[in-house]
């Protein structure tokens, strides 16, 4: 997961580029799998731009106006880098417990900590997504989506526990988990969007490119 929305990939200090004739199609994201999600939909970035933002939450923001300042604010960050004409997907996904926003797990402490926590309880996984255009594509317009998931996970005993921090993929991962990973056999419950689980809402993001002028998707 991605997450800040279960997701966490090391931002490059540059773009890389696959530009096309059209305006081009940039991800503000080095997560390997927001490409695999929109390669399901048929889609590959032109142009990969990680965002180099400052991703603290203020002391009184709620998960959802985090999840949307995240989102745009990436957006614009790299928008602003970009000559181009382009437009500008940006994702943030946030794993919460009422309004508590759970960190990125960095470290195996706090993926146990998030894990116990989430144990045998309801939680909500949040992904905002925006798309801007670059100030050299005028025929583009600014949008935002934001998705929530209902996620439940079976009460974990010790033992398994201590499997899904010896498995490893909860690094980086908002919430200390991944739905697509080991976890998966002890989440009991999503209503929702899996996919905006880890990482990307897939119909939101199909409409959000239906609505924009460059041709992206059918």
């Amino acid at each position: 997961m991605p997450a800040s929305s279960p997701d966490t990939a090391t931002a490059a200090s540059a773009c890389t580029d696959n530009a096309g004739p059209r305006p081009l199609l940039v991800l503000a994201s080095a997560s390997p799998r927001r490409v695999e999600l929109l390669s399901q939909i048929g889609l590959a970035p032109d142009r990969i731009c990680p965002a180099d933002i400052d991703e603290t939450p203020h002391r009184t923001e709620l998960p959802r106006q985090y999840a949307r300042r995240m989102a745009d604010e990436k957006a614009r960050s790299v928008a602003r880098q970009v000559t181009e004409p382009a437009l500008i997907l940006a994702a943030d996904t946030v794993v919460t417990l009422g309004r508590r926003i759970l960190p990125k797990a960095e470290s195996r402490d706090i993926a146990r900590s998030c894990l116990s926590l989430l144990s045998g309880r309801r939680h909500m996984v949040m992904t905002a997504v925006s798309v801007m255009p670059s100030p050299a594509w005028t025929q583009g317009r600014h949008a935002e989506r934001l998705v929530e998931t209902a996620v439940t996970f079976s009460r974990l005993s010790a033992a398994q526990l201590e499997a899904l921090l010896d498995n490893g993929d909860w690094l980086g991962k908002a919430g200390g988990y991944a739905l697509q990973g080991a976890a998966a056999s002890l989440i009991r419950f999503v209503s929702g969007s899996p996919s905006g689980v880890i990482g990307l809402p897939l119909f939101e993001t199909a409409q959000l490119l239906r609505g924009q002028a460059g041709g992206w998707l059918a």
